[in-house]
């Protein structure tokens, strides 16, 4: 089943043109995550990072690895790459990159460009961060595709007012936010592509 998400993933993801953020916010700064996903004996796996209490940004929350793009990076493909090392040590050797989701802002002002990648051998000897990451998490996909896995909350929408965002839940993480929302955009583009 895994082959199979991850195929339909590819396929999906070659000819999709990712959009834009839609939204212009003075200030915001570029910013690059990777969706990276892994087989594990026949099953589809995202890997997502259980954050420290002392990183900078996002508290003891769940995300995809990434960051702020560095005066170094080239391009936001070398940043979302370069996080993954830094964080996670996947080396960027290790990553087939099969495509690039939508832009997000967040409310803590970052625009960021997400990008989707295929580790190129299980397991992986992950070399988590210590000051980062507390845990390495490989989710099934197949867990975040069931509905029973996902909720929406109320949040306090961009610019004021209120909207509803998705959370899933896995044991007992709560994955939420702008992990969640982009979690989603991926997920649909699964169960929709060919």
């Amino acid at each position: 089943m895994g082959d199979d998400l991850i195929a339909r993933a590819r396929r999906v993801l070659a000819d999709y043109r990712p959009r834009p953020a839609g939204v212009e916010v003075a200030d915001a700064r570029d910013a690059a995550v990777l969706v990276l996903l892994a087989d594990y004996l026949g099953e589809a796996h995202v890997v997502l990072t259980l954050r420290t209490d002392t990183v900078e940004h996002h508290k003891g929350q769940i995300s995809f690895p990434g960051g702020a793009r560095h005066g170094k990076d080239e391009d936001l493909v070398l940043t979302a790459l370069r996080e993954t090392w830094e964080e996670i040590g996947v080396h960027p050797h290790d990553v087939d990159l099969i495509g690039r989701l939508d832009e997000i802002v967040t409310v803590s002002n970052f625009r960021v460009a997400p990008f989707v990648g295929v580790l190129k051998r299980t397991p992986y000897p992950y070399a988590p961060s210590p000051v980062e990451v507390a845990e390495v998490l490989e989710v099934p996909l197949r867990h975040l595709l069931d509905p029973a896995n996902k909720v929406y909350e109320p949040r306090v929408a961009w610019g004021g007012g209120s909207a509803f965002s998705p959370v899933y839940w896995y044991h007992s993480y709560r994955i939420w936010g702008a992990t969640a929302r982009m979690l989603e955009g991926f997920l649909d583009l699964l169960e929709r592509g060919p």
